[in-house]
């Protein structure tokens, strides 16, 4: 799978409203059939950063996903509510699903 992991800082006026601004965005891509998932998170650090981590079947899912009209719609309209351009990870991972954190299993009897 392609495992991508980036993290977006958003205008301090705009925190508060960036799922709402990146929602169309975000259920267009979860619904690619090549998503494995898309998810947002605001860090506890800083509220003005948000990281999204997403993953995509494989090359062509993801060549597929920057190929698609709603990304260059965001790539139109989510940079005037950034501070800065996201930074990103973007790797192969030879998997297809998260897996488990044996260092921190949890046993419940």
């Amino acid at each position: 799978m392609i495992f991508i992991t980036a993290k977006f800082r958003v205008l301090s006026e705009h925190a508060d409203r960036w799922p709402e601004i990146a929602r169309e965005f975000t259920e267009a891509t979860r619904a690619e059939e090549g998503c494995l998932w898309f998810d947002w998170s605001r860090s506890v650090e800083n509220p003005e950063e948000y990281v999204l981590v997403e993953a995509f079947r494989d090359e062509d899912a993801g060549a597929a996903h920057v190929q698609s009209e709603h990304f260059k719609q965001a790539q139109r309209t989510l940079p005037p509510y950034l501070a800065e351009t996201p930074r990103v990870i973007n790797t192969q991972v030879p998997q297809d699903d998260w897996s488990l954190l044996g260092e921190m299993a949890v046993e419940r009897g």
